[in-house]
């Protein structure tokens, strides 16, 4: 991984998304999925001696997607599919990572603009990689809805539930790490 400072998270988080924390956030996700013992294996493999350009181009396109700026050239299904050895698992811990690293450093309102695109791309990846059959875990197509639900600011107090404080808790969201390794 690149040899660039990260900063620690921050005790307040952010209500509002800008480039310089998404190139934060980047940092900080990235560096948790380099650390992790199931996806750092695969990451590596994969960013071997490009980690610095990834990570330019994951603060472009979360920019892109969240700040508008339309920067963003490529195809997220295409970029995907050479993974050939990634399973439901590798999912289920990427979105969890990723969700937590999201929570941790940004309000709710904020973070809803990360986590729903996040958990749209992660399903349609889901579907490309195993097949139209594969099952979605209930759980993160019942959080994708609660986050539909918060954005638009629908029954925002049943939406927010899956956003609350989870300072020492385990990582959010707990049930969304089902494998969904079960096929319908």
């Amino acid at each position: 991984m690149t040899d660039s400072v990260v900063q620690p998270t921050p005790s307040v988080r952010a209500s509002q998304a800008s480039v310089a924390n998404i190139r934060e956030l980047v940092e900080v996700f990235y560096r948790r999925v380099d650390e992790d013992p199931l996806l750092g294996p695969v990451f590596a493999r994969e960013l071997a001696g490009r980690w610095d350009a990834h990570l330019a181009k994951m603060t472009t396109f979360w920019s892109s997607l969240v700040l508008g700026t339309k920067d963003y050239c490529g195809n997220v299904q295409e970029a995907h599919r050479p993974l050939g050895d990634i399973e439901p698992q590798h999912f289920a811990r990427w979105i969890t990572l990723f969700l937590d690293t999201v929570e941790s450093r940004y309000e709710p309102a904020a973070a809803v603009q990360f986590m729903e695109p996040a958990l749209r791309i992660a399903q349609s990846l889901q579907l490309s990689k195993f097949g139209w059959d594969y099952r979605i875990p209930e759980a993160q197509v019942a959080l994708l809805a609660s986050l539909r639900r918060l954005r638009r600011g629908e029954r925002e107090t049943e939406a927010a539930e899956h956003l609350r404080d989870r300072s020492g808790a385990t990582s959010f969201p707990v049930n969304v790490t089902d494998t969904g390794s079960e096929k319908s």
